[in-house]
């Protein structure tokens, strides 16, 4: 016998997870359906192992620079394995935890590829027989996949993806990462700080190529204090591999040496041919095209997280859950605006915005004032010796009001939720009392600046 449910949703990474409880909570019946692991990329191969082992690297960094802060340690050395072991040991508590999440709201998980047939059934391929359930909404939250190059195919030994390279066995001695977004920096960040020669090649002008210029240039400095080479303006036209090395050959003929080869240049939504066939879902290129409510154009069919192709981000796919979730159960609900959406890199340092850029506001035609202040000026950054980055502010001019953040420095992406409570507001950020001495002055401060106000600031000519 066939079961049926209320919900059911295919995928349970942040934004599956997230929007079956939400379901559940309003008191309906819900299945996830799970080809892979429970936690999707995020959990598994993505952000928390990577967070875990940045950590480690960050704790190593600390202990080898210990001196300047008046404490002796007689030798700082990586010991790869432990991260490693730190690292899973971490993923696989959150994955128990979230399992068990899960079962507690009386939501049904089945292991296998979800394939939707029809708007109300899911055809689930397993290991031995495949089997069919019934649901009356469903939501898709089928995920992404790392962009693989032409040129520079994936064989998951030399070539990897940023999956293997959070797996690695050994530290390489060489390692180039081609894409120098959020994901290659990161990554440079660990193998850097535990003794590879890292090299970044980024077909763009600058690192970090979704943030302002300012960023990217005072990312690459920083990268370049951990050893790390940044190629920007360049492209990889292929690679050799002989006996476990490989040649990387740059298109302006240069090659570089390297025992990985990391390719991040981005990912690409997950969508059964089948699936999209069955419904006749209207895609938008590689993603699901969604409204604002995150339907699909078949009634009853919502899609949600990386599988939309918009933020790519875990607590994007977490916001639009939550709109899926209340639609899919009676609700009336749209997404807010994507700018609104933190953004988040963790490498050394941090970088975090929400809202506007300068470059946005400059492609908008936008009057606006920028307003800054540095980490060095700070107390508490000066105690902690982490004085390296900047916050700025936007103002629109022509409404006063503060339209977007973006910092670089130590814990920003703690910040970056205080920050997007700026947005939208005016100078009255004076009456705001911030602790002394706290990093979080640095974002008072350009805020203040940004209307100048900035008491630390010298007056504006």
């Amino acid at each position: 016998m066939v079961e049926k449910f209320d919900a059911a949703v295919i995928g349970s990474g942040p934004g599956g997870y997230a929007a079956a409880i939400r379901c559940a909570q309003r008191g309906t019946s819900v299945a996830v359906v799970e080809k892979g692991i429970i936690g999707g990329t995020c959990l598994n191969c993505g952000c928390i192992p990577s967070k875990a082992l940045l950590a480690s690297a960050h704790t190593l960094l600390m202990a080898k620079h210990a001196a300047v802060m008046g404490v002796d340690i007689a030798s700082a050395t990586p010991n790869w394995p432990k991260m490693q072991a730190r690292k899973d040991a971490i993923v696989g508590g959150f994955r128990k935890g979230l399992t068990g999440l899960i079962q507690a709201n009386k939501i049904k998980i089945f292991d296998g590829l979800g394939i939707v047939t029809a708007p109300n059934k899911i055809k689930i391929e397993t290991d031995t027989a495949p089997m069919e359930i019934q649901a009356d909404k469903i939501i898709l939250a089928t995920g992404s996949e790392p962009i693989q190059l032409s040129t520079v195919p994936f064989d998951g030994r030399c070539v990897i993806s940023s999956k293997e390279a959070l797996e690695l066995e050994q530290i390489p001695n060489q390692m180039v990462i081609v894409g120098g977004g959020a994901i290659g920096c990161e990554l440079a960040c660990i193998y850097a700080a535990v003794g590879s020669k890292v090299t970044i090649v980024e077909a763009l002008s600058q690192l970090i190529p979704m943030e302002d210029e300012w960023v990217g240039r005072l990312v690459e400095r920083e990268l370049k204090k951990l050893g790390i080479d940044a190629l920007t303006n360049q492209k990889v036209a292929s690679v050799d591999e002989t006996d476990g090395q490989a040649k990387v050959v740059l298109e302006s003929g240069r090659t570089i040496e390297a025992e990985k080869v990391l390719v991040s240049v981005g990912r690409r939504p997950i969508v059964d041919k089948e699936t999209i066939e069955a419904l006749s879902l209207e895609m938008s290129g590689d993603a699901i095209a969604v409204n604002q409510k995150m339907e699909t154009n078949i009634p009853g069919v919502y899609a949600i997280g990386d599988v939309v192709g918009t933020t790519y981000l875990a607590h994007g796919a977490f916001a639009e859950a939550e709109v899926a979730a209340a639609n899919a159960t009676g609700g009336d609900e749209k997404i807010a605006d994507y700018s609104l959406i933190p953004r988040a890199v963790y490498t050394f340092p941090e970088i975090a915005s929400v809202g506007k850029s300068k470059k946005m506001c400059k492609d908008q035609g936008l009057d606006v004032t920028i307003g800054r202040s540095f980490f060095k000026a700070n107390g508490r950054s000066a105690a902690h010796n982490e004085t390296v980055g900047e916050i700025r502010v936007v103002r629109d001019n022509s409404t006063n009001r503060i339209i977007g953040v973006t910092m670089v420095g130590a814990v920003v992406t703690e910040l970056i939720a205080a920050a997007r409570a700026l947005l939208g507001s005016t100078e009255k950020i004076t009456e705001v009392s911030f602790p002394h001495p706290t990093v979080s002055e640095v974002l008072k401060e350009s805020a203040e600046d940004a209307f100048g106000l900035s008491v630390h600031n010298p007056p504006r000519v």
